[in-house]
């Protein structure tokens, strides 16, 4: 049983992705977001990516990083996730996220990759859907898996996650973050994903990266 006095943190991470529009800027707004949210904690962030397209490659390149968060909690943590995840979903939509086919451009894209060590499949409530769900039945109806199920195969996000948590192996995967990146890197080459900016915490935005 959880006890629901002692509140405890969980390290999370968030991935974060733009193709329209001010990305990088869209995106800083978004960790700004993060970092008002209650009981939340961002622990650090990553460089931002400029990264290809996957899936409809007829768009512009995205820019993608991913976000540490110490989350604060009473409760279980398939409800904390659950909390956490229509948290993400209201970002978006405050920040102008618009129904888009699958795959296709998008103003702004949260995604829960990781919850602490924790396995999780839950049923999404309608305020932790995505805005895309009235475009894609399919897409309504999917479980909120975490770990992500598509981040151990994914270079836009293992490049970012490998500069907060290279060594970390998370739950059911049977490698390191980092050797997962650079298994992808092999696989997909150089210009399928290249840093091109670190966050500033004196800003609170995206500075140029040293030469």
């Amino acid at each position: 049983m959880t006890d629901r006095t002692h509140p405890h943190r969980t390290r999370a991470y968030v991935g974060l992705g733009s193709n329209l529009g001010d990305s990088a800027g869209r995106i800083a707004r978004a960790i700004a977001a993060l970092d008002a949210l209650p009981g939340l904690r961002i622990a650090g962030v990553s460089r931002l990516y400029a990264t290809a397209p996957v899936g409809v490659t007829d768009q512009p390149e995205f820019r993608n990083a991913v976000v540490a968060l110490d989350v604060t909690a009473r409760t279980a943590p398939d409800v904390t996730a659950t909390d956490l995840l229509i948290a993400l979903k209201r970002i978006e939509r405050g920040l102008g996220r618009r129904p888009r086919a699958r795959w296709g451009p998008r103003e702004i894209d949260l995604d829960l990759l990781l919850f602490g060590g924790h396995r999780l499949a839950l049923d999404r409530p309608p305020a932790g859907r995505s805005i895309d769900a009235g475009l894609d039945r399919g897409k309504a109806e999917r479980l909120l898996q975490v770990p992500h199920r598509d981040a151990a195969g994914r270079l836009f996000v293992l490049a970012p996650l490998a500069d907060l948590a290279p060594r970390l192996v998370p739950p059911g995967w049977q490698e390191t973050v980092e050797s997962a990146r650079s298994r992808r890197l092999a696989a997909e080459g150089e210009a399928a994903v290249r840093p091109i900016a670190r966050w500033d915490d004196g800003i609170a935005g995206w500075a140029a990266l040293s030469s």
